[in-house]
C-alpha cells in the first residue's frame, strides 16, 4: 500500500481527524490527511518527531533491549497515536501519526487498524 492510500485507509478508523506518515530524523511530513485550522499536522509531526527522539534518548539511558510499538498521548478531547514504523529497507526511521475525536473513537480498534496500516504500508 503507498502512502496515499495508507493515509485514506487511516482517515477510514471511527472518530479520525487527521493523519501523517513522517520522517523522524527530519520531522518533515511524508504525506497528510484531514486536520485543518486547529490541527496543523505539519506542527503536530514536528512537534511529534520531539516526542519521538525524547523516549529514544530515554531508553538508550535506561540501557532498554527493546523497540517502541507505539507512544499516546491523550488529551480530553483527543487521542493522538504515535505509531514507530520502518521503511521499506527495514530501516526505523518512519511514523503513523493519527488524531482521533476521543468521543467517537475506540482506541484498541484504532490501535489494531493502525498497526495493519503499517504493515501493509511500503515506502
Amino acid at each position: 500500500m503507498n502512502i496515499e492510500a495508507a493515509l485514506k485507509e487511516a482517515m477510514n478508523i471511527d472518530g479520525a481527524l487527521g493523519a501523517a506518515l513522517v520522517d523522524w530524523e527530519s520531522g518533515m511530513s511524508l504525506g497528510t490527511i484531514g486536520g485543518g485550522k486547529y490541527l496543523d499536522l505539519d506542527v503536530a509531526a514536528a512537534g511529534n518527531t520531539e516526542v519521538i527522539r525524547a523516549k529514544m534518548r530515554t531508553m538508550e539511558s535506561l540501557r532498554l533491549d527493546d523497540t517502541i510499538e507505539d507512544i499516546l498521548i491523550t488529551l480530553v478531547k483527543q487521542y493522538h497515536l504515535i505509531r514507530l514504523s520502518k521503511s521499506s529497507r527495514n530501516e526505523q526511521g518512519l511514523f503513523l501519526y493519527l488524531v482521533l475525536e476521543r468521543q467517537k473513537a475506540n482506541l484498541a480498534l484504532a490501535r489494531h487498524s493502525l498497526r495493519r496500516i503499517e504493515n501493509d504500508l511500503s515506502v
